[in-house]
């Protein structure tokens, strides 16, 4: 990775673990908790869905820098998308990081 590209990383961890997007949950929404056993991450999801789309999405918990800020990310990223591309961008995002790739995706933004 070259430095301007880890220091841009560097600065967007940085920043939206300091000042989380969208920390709160959702009364009344759908709900999903990930839970990280091998570092005690624990996070917990809240999503308002209508008519096929994320109106809202939220998240709480706790963590390591990484893992909120991963979730702030998350929410500012699927926010407004149809379920159906919230769950292609979840497709492209988890192969992103469970597969070797010589270039992130450029479509997946700040996720990448």
């Amino acid at each position: 990775m070259s430095d301007g590209l880890q220091e841009l990383y560097q600065e967007v961890i940085l920043d939206h673990n300091r000042r989380p997007r969208n920390f709160r949950l959702i009364a009344g929404g759908v709900t999903q908790e990930g839970y990280n056993p091998l570092c005690g991450d624990r996070v917990l999801v809240s999503m308002a869905i209508e008519d096929g789309v994320v109106r809202d999405v939220a998240f709480d918990g706790q963590g390591c820098a990484i893992a909120k800020a991963s979730a702030s990310l998350m929410t500012e990223a699927l926010k407004g998308l149809t379920v159906a591309e919230a769950q292609e961008r979840f497709a492209q995002f988890q192969s992103m990081v469970t597969s070797a790739h010589d270039e992130p995706p450029a479509d997946l933004g700040k996720l990448s």
